[in-house]
């Protein structure tokens, strides 16, 4: 990403273009009035800029954002853009034009404007210490751009721009209200003004000790310079920005060496001392010392400029060339563990075109190549540093269209004998493993998964020869294979060794398919992709024909990956149908179409059901096989003419599908894909179901028969319990499928009229018998929540139909059966909390929000006529969330969601409820909404500030009515809850002061939710508002205070004492004038604590 960044638009490598490429362009942006729309627009030019592969529409962005670049709001919009840009390349696009902006000699920005963007910047770095490195890094340059330029202004007789010391100093000190932690400060002053002194001592340390002859036998020097090398380590690895790094991508790590230190590393012998280090000291260090080298190979590459950094790229490489020509101490295996690292690190921070010019780039590659091809070939030889060489060959082979050098990159020699290594040294692993019984790396998917990554993009480079290579070997394989089945003697261990040979090929074959870009592949290598996808299929075809005597399952799971790949790459509706490769297919295997191709992966998806239903991962692959190719508009529409498909359609039984049978065996969970095959089934039954009920009753007779199994259990008293649970949970599984599927009106009310009221009561049935046990109760409940959400419209019931309010009567009754039944398992391990208990919650609270927002039922009824199902549910919602405790409302992110998500609807719908509530319930509600306002998830803070807004407009509206000559009294509920709130004024207050405190301070994400209920508790709190208002003005220096005062003074200027919408509108609008007023005065005041303590 980094490097990507830094390299910028494509092959030019050019970042957000300048002025001067943008003469003759016609302004667009002036044309955009609405600044929301054009955020847009700009954030989606930048993802095109920076993460398209196709080449015209990155030209297109490139030369919109040159427009962008010369507009004249360009300075507005790129603020616009730092404020409330979502993705890290707006962030990016607005730091490099703001450095564009300030660094024009021609019309220059005058300098108060210049201060102001200095001081955003700072401000805006310590606020947001989450910012992706290279935003960081734009915006640093930015700071130090400005800083450089403006370093002889003069304002009032001051150089105006030379207090950097200072300025960097108050940013590692920001107060408590900056959510950088006290630690992150003591570690930032340490690093200033300790750190490099310990480094440059450990260094002279080890240069004397080098210099010695050590008796490292002696325990105490052989303890003293293992600590020493540890201590350098230590140096190098510090978190010198405060990002630390996630260990497991540590191939793109940076070290973020402050400038301080550039001296260090322009010397070119501290990167001797640890080479010479290498070479001189026992091999029980060297890991230690590669270590080192691995993080100095690693220095941000803007320590140096580019005349420095090819030096010392050159003395990094001398150093790997001298290794690679001595390399006995890689025979130890941390030490050749570390050395991958550091080979790796040589293209993850260098470009292609630097290495090449290296003086002895010929030689280097060359040994590089043939330490690769020695390790791949001893691959039982420390397996997981592989990743880091295949890493290193990935990243150079993409880089091979883009490098301008001239100088020879030889990757067109090298690359396709590292693929060739790789091939062959997996093929002649596979006879080793078997007959040693060795660990199968084919047992590691994840593994596997991440090594074909790589292949993929280095079998691409010289592709001739990688598909020469793979034809080659498989018709070998696989001839010896057929030749082994047809003899009658061939022993089964040579079949064996056939078939994991085969499996890598069809693994390998997959991914070097899936690794097709459509901008650089030619009708050659479809054509080429051809022939490996013929020799795939014919072997698919003759390991189907014997699967009723035998089969092999890693040779399956590698079958259904090459699919996975084969569909991503040429099936679907933005595909070539003009490919090459559908040539070759009809030429050799009569597949004249997409549609015979789509019937080769439906004939293998019922075979693989067929044989392999007793199997877990080829079932579910195999489903999520049939799952994708239903997606697609043209693909499923084509399938649904296959006769293999329309025999799934009207035979989806356990006699044709041994999967959906009920296994004893089995555990209940795997049951979990037998919803992937009925989505995709619902999708396939949809297409041409329209309104043909017969249809649709044939289709589900498999499923009333399970139903009416399951209800002649239920009616005896004596039943075998398991039984009865794997066939509920399997038919509830299949319903749910279908379910989601049938989102059109037509087609889910039949489901809804089969289903209500005949078998509505064998699911309450199941809820009050298994409530304790979640592997039955979660299916029934996640199915109920399925059938009571209005998807895509698609619960609209008649006039004259009672359905909707039947419906909420079926949900309120298993809410409450269940939710009173799991209240009485007490006392929960904490471990399994979630499993027994709040997940089923969970779920309750997304079934009772789905049905109260569903607009399918006029909730005013239940009380007209006293039917208690609104109360009861409602009621059981209040229960169940008093046994939580709050810590638990925010723990697990699917409770929060579910939980905070009803919330809303009640707040916005059913206020009245709320207002009836006893007094310490709604404390305890509106302290989850307190705590749910400051939530680190955007969408929990955000229905917080929702259910706060509903709830202060509901107190405003009964406080004006309260005072006002009515002759309606207030509801008793109404009156209440006035009082509770008086009450407990602090409760409210506090979300003021929690919700100003975001605004004012934190890095504010949703500030347009914030601003809704800010305006009506400052109505409801004016004097306290006014005290946290003199509090904040006071806290400020002197010289501050004013244009604080001025900043609340604008912010109410013309607002009313109402919450109309158009008032709601200005007051909006107010704060974000405001909080960009707010910050501008506060960047250079030393602003205290003190206004946070009142804050808090």
């Amino acid at each position: 990403m980094r490097r990507a960044v830094r390299g910028g638009a494509g092959r030019g490598g050019r970042g957000v273009p300048g002025p001067a490429e943008a003469e003759g362009a016609e302004h667009e942006w002036g044309k955009m009035a609405d600044p929301v729309q054009s955020l847009a627009q700009l954030e989606n030019l930048c993802k095109q800029l920076y993460e398209t592969t196709d080449t015209a529409t990155r030209l297109q962005a490139e030369k919109a954002l040159v427009e962008f670049t010369n507009s004249p709001d360009c300075l507005s919009k790129c603020q616009l853009l730092l404020e409330r840009g979502s993705s890290s390349y707006s962030q990016l696009l607005a730091a490099t034009c703001l450095t564009k902006l300030v660094s024009r000699t021609n019309n220059p920005l005058p300098l108060e404007q210049r201060i102001d963007i200095r001081n955003y910047v700072l401000n805006y770095l310590a606020t947001r210490p989450k910012l992706a490195t290279f935003v960081t890094q734009a915006l640093i340059q930015l700071y130090a751009r400005i800083t450089k330029l403006g370093w002889f202004d003069c304002q009032k007789d001051e150089y105006v721009f030379r207090n950097v010391i200072t300025d960097v100093t108050r940013f590692l000190q920001a107060d408590t209200t900056h959510p950088l932690t006290k630690h992150r400060k003591i570690a930032s002053s340490f690093r200033d003004s300790s750190l490099f002194d310990i480094f440059t001592l450990s260094c002279n340390l080890l240069k004397q000790a080098s210099g010695k002859n050590l008796n490292l036998n002696d325990e105490s020097q052989h303890g003293l310079l293992m600590q020493l090398l540890k201590l350098t380590h230590n140096c190098l690895n510090f978190d010198f920005i405060g990002t630390s790094t996630d260990e497991s991508s540590d191939d793109l790590c940076t070290v973020q060496i402050p400038t301080s230190w550039r001296s260090a590393f322009l010397d070119s012998s501290t990167l001797q001392l640890f080479f010479d280090l290498y070479h001189s000291i026992p091999p029980s260090f060297s890991p230690l010392v590669l270590s080192c080298l691995v993080q100095i190979a690693s220095v941000r590459r803007s320590l140096f400029n580019n005349a420095e950094r090819a030096k010392f790229l050159s003395h990094l490489v001398d150093g790997v060339k001298r290794i690679l020509e001595n390399p006995q101490s890689l025979s130890d295996p941390n030490n050749y563990h570390e050395f991958c690292r550091l080979l790796a690190r040589l293209k993850s921070n260098y470009q292609l075109g630097e290495l090449v010019k290296v003086e002895n780039y010929p030689e280097v590659i060359r040994l590089i190549a043939n330490f690769t091809v020695t390790s791949l070939q001893h691959w039982e030889f420390a397996p997981n540093s592989v990743h880091y060489l295949l890493s290193l060959w990935q990243r150079l082979a993409a880089s091979v269209p883009y490098v301008k050098a001239t100088e020879p990159h030889m990757l067109e020699t090298y690359t396709p004998e590292v693929t060739k290594a790789y091939i062959t040294s997996r093929l002649e692993s596979v006879h080793i493993i078997l007959r040693d019984g060795l660990e199968d790396p084919l047992d590691d998917t994840g593994l596997v998964q991440q090594q074909l990554d790589q292949l993929s993009t280095i079998g691409r480079c010289e592709y001739e020869k990688t598909c020469a290579l793979l034809v080659q070997l498989f018709d070998q394989s696989a001839q010896s294979y057929q030749e082994l089945l047809q003899s009658a003697t061939a022993s089964p261990m040579d079949v064996a060794v056939q078939e994991g040979r085969l499996t890598w090929l069809v693994y390998i074959i997959g991914a070097v398919i899936g690794g097709r870009v459509s901008f650089a592949s030619t009708d050659e290598q479809d054509a080429m992709d051809g022939e490996l996808v013929c020799r795939v299929l014919q072997l698919m075809n003759l390991t189907d024909s014997r699967l009723a005597q035998a089969g092999n399952e890693k040779l399956e799971l590698a079958m259904l990956s090459f699919f996975e790949q084969f569909r991503k790459i040429y099936i679907g509706d933005q595909v070539q149908k003009s490919s090459k490769l559908y040539r070759r297919l009809s030429e050799v295997l009569g597949l004249n179409d997409e549609t015979m191709v789509l019937s080769v992966f439906i004939g293998k998806i019922i075979t693989n059901l067929k044989y392999w239903g007793r199997c877990e991962p080829i079932t579910s692959k195999t489903l999520q096989l049939l799952n994708d190719l239903s997606i697609g508009y043209s693909s499923v529409r084509k399938l649904v003419k296959l006769s293999a498909v329309q025999f799934m359609l009207n035979n989806h039984t356990s006699e044709h599908f041994s999967f959906l049978g009920i296994n004893n065996q089995s555990n209940l969970t795997d049951m979990r894909c037998r919803t992937t095959f009925y989505t995709a089934l619902g999708r396939l039954l949809m297409v041409d179901l329209g309104e043909d009920e017969d249809q649709y009753e044939q289709f589900m007779l498999p499923l009333t028969a399970a139903f009416e199994t399951v209800a002649q259990m239920f009616s005896t008293n004596t039943f075998n319990e398991q039984e009865a649970k794997r066939t509920l949970v399997g038919l509830v599984r299949d319903l749910r499928g279908i379910a989601f599927a049938f989102n059109a009106k037509t087609s889910f009310m039949m489901l809804f009229e089969w289903i209500y009221p005949s078998y509505m009561p064998i699911l309450q049935r199941a809820i009050e018998l298994w409530y304790h046990d979640p592997a039955c109760t979660t299916p029934v409940l996640k199915l109920m929540a399925e059938l009571v959400h209005n998807r895509s419209q698609r619960l609209q019931f008649d006039v004259s139909s009672p359905n909707g309010i039947l419906l909420f009567r079926e949900t309120s009754k298993m809410i409450t059966t269940y939710g009173n039944r799991i209240l009485t398992l007490g006392e929960v391990p904490k471990d399994q909390v979630y499993a027994l208990k709040l997940k089923g919650i969970s779920i309750c609270f997304s079934m009772l929000k789905a049905a109260l927002s569903g607009s399918y039922v006029n909730f005013g009824v239940f009380r007209l006529y006293g039917d208690d199902a609104l109360d009861n549910a409602l009621q059981t919602f209040i229960k169940l969330l008093l046994s939580i405790p709050h810590s638990d409302l925010l723990d697990y992110p699917k409770l929060s969601q579910s939980y905070y998500s009803l919330l809303e609807v009640l707040t916005q719908d059913h206020m009245n409820f709320i207002a009836s509530l006893e007094p310490h319930v709604i404390m305890y509600i509106l302290s989850s909404i307190s705590e749910g306002l400051t939530a680190l998830d955007t969408m929990v803070c955000t229905g917080c500030c929702s259910c706060l807004d509903h709830i202060v407009t509901y107190l405003f509206k009964q406080l004006s009515r309260s005072t006002k000559k009515r002759s309606t009294p207030l509801t008793q509920e109404s009156d209440r809850f006035l009082h509770i709130m008086q009450q407990h004024p602090e409760m409210i207050q506090q979300m003021l002061s929690t919700v100003l405190n975001i605004i004012i301070f934190e890095d504010c994400r949703n500030q347009w939710s914030m601003s809704r209920p800010l305006l009506g508790l400052i109505l409801l709190n004016e004097k306290y508002f006014s005290d946290l208002r003199n509090s904040i003005v006071n806290s400020q220096p002197p010289e501050k205070q004013q244009a604080m005062h001025l900043c609340f003074e604008n912010l109410m200027e013309g607002i009313e004492r109402n919450l109309l919408t158009k008032n709601r509108d200005r007051f909006t609008q107010n704060l974000s004038a405001f909080r960009r007023e707010v910050n501008d005065s506060m960047k250079n005041s030393t602003y205290g604590v003190n206004s946070n303590d009142m804050m808090s």
